[in-house]
């Protein structure tokens, strides 16, 4: 078990952790927060979309720059041959001007208690382009397209000052823990249909987590 998140600027992530056990943290240093909503300087700079067929190749590259090993890249492709925690339209990409893939935000199933959810990881954003707005884009696109699915829960495991600009809270305070020790402050929950009622429990990962 790590946690560094006290040693990297909250940002944007770099890269967001490669399996639930780990706090790992990475930035976009320098980079003003941006809302990425329809319509904002972000989301017009970083075009969102679901990832296509063709995409894979550029996603796996894409996390294997952004974090020291390939491990986020194999466990993102180990999530898309998994048909119980893979949903399609639900792997987003944020797109450069060039169209290559500038960000990348995964979400799958996932079970808390009995309940089914989502998490949130990995997210990742290419070095080249940190601090710009494509990773706040590219989550902001991918939690919409969950709530317009009538998926109701999202849990994730990062920085304490990053995602909450997203909505997420602590998730304790909704009686949600993870199967393993990590600080409070940094398992986070958002109730995507507005209420202030989640289903607590254990988180459920896919199997290719780890965990």
């Amino acid at each position: 078990m790590s946690d560094t998140s006290s040693q990297h600027p909250p940002d944007s992530p770099h890269g967001e952790p490669n399996r639930p056990r780990s706090t790992v943290h990475g930035r976009e240093a320098g980079n003003p927060p941006a809302t990425g909503s329809a319509g904002t300087p972000a989301a017009r700079r970083w075009p969102t979309r679901p990832e296509r067929e063709a995409d894979a190749a550029a996603v796996h590259a894409l996390h294997a720059a952004a974090f020291p090993t390939e491990d986020e890249a194999r466990l993102v492709d180990a999530l898309r041959r998994d048909p119980g925690a893979w949903l399609p339209g639900l792997s987003y990409v944020a797109e450069a001007p060039d169209r290559s893939v500038a960000a990348h935000a995964l979400l799958t199933r996932c079970r808390v208690g009995e309940a089914p959810a989502l998490a949130l990881a990995p997210v990742a954003t290419d070095p080249a382009r940190q601090g710009r707005g494509a990773g706040t884009a590219v989550i902001r696109a991918v939690l919409e397209a969950a709530r317009a699915r009538g998926e109701r829960l999202v849990v994730v495991l990062g920085h304490p000052d990053y995602y909450p600009r997203f909505g997420f809270v602590r998730a304790s305070a909704y009686g949600i823990r993870t199967s393993f020790e990590v600080p409070d402050e940094a398992l986070m929950a958002l109730v995507l249909d507005g209420s202030d009622e989640a289903p607590g429990g254990t988180i459920c990962y896919p199997d290719a987590f780890g965990v």
